[in-house]
């Protein structure tokens, strides 16, 4: 009788023991996530990146800008073909460009920290300003989704600065693709 060959375990399956560890000591502690945890063939680009922020221990900052801009290249040509115009979103990219220059300036993140959590209104007035549009039409709830999901995750100023090359970033692959004002 031949014995059965050792099953690996799956990249996405977490605290799980290994084939070496039948005891299943440490399995409280996850593995870190990388790219292969986040199949952007299978689901929407929103889906993948919200996810991704969200399993996130320690803050914004534990995005690797190699998967930020692969996202956001992506974030940002679902948001064009949305037909997503700048303007729409104005408000919240002036407060966040405000809270930057704020935080340069006086280098204190403790006195921009409301200003963050004041961008999440911004953001639902926004959408909320779409209500009365047809389905289709109703586009920033998708930057609202993936934007909400890393203010949530914003504690230190290094999370801020990584807030803010996420917005630029989304920004500038939208106006790549043809995004107008």
């Amino acid at each position: 009788m031949t014995p059965e060959p050792k099953k690996l375990n799956s990249p996405t399956k977490r605290n799980l023991p290994s084939d070496n560890n039948q005891s299943g000591e440490g399995q409280n502690r996850p593995r870190p996530l990388d790219s292969n945890d986040f199949s952007q063939k299978s689901e929407d680009i929103v889906t993948t990146i919200v996810k991704r922020i969200n399993s996130f221990n320690t803050g914004l900052k534990e995005y690797q800008i190699r998967d930020l801009v692969n996202e956001t290249e992506k974030l940002g040509k679902k948001l064009f073909d949305k037909k997503l115009k700048t303007a729409q979103i104005r408000k919240f990219l002036d407060a966040i460009n405000q809270l930057n220059a704020q935080l340069k300036r006086e280098k204190d993140f403790e006195k921009i920290k409301p200003g963050i959590e004041l961008l999440r209104p911004q953001l639902a007035y926004a959408e909320g300003r779409q209500q009365s549009l047809k389905e289709e039409q109703q586009n920033v709830k998708y930057l609202r989704s993936v934007m909400e999901a890393a203010i949530k995750k914003i504690e230190d100023s290094e999370d801020f600065t990584r807030l803010v090359q996420l917005i630029e970033s989304i920004i500038a692959y939208h106006k790549a693709a043809g995004g107008k004002e």
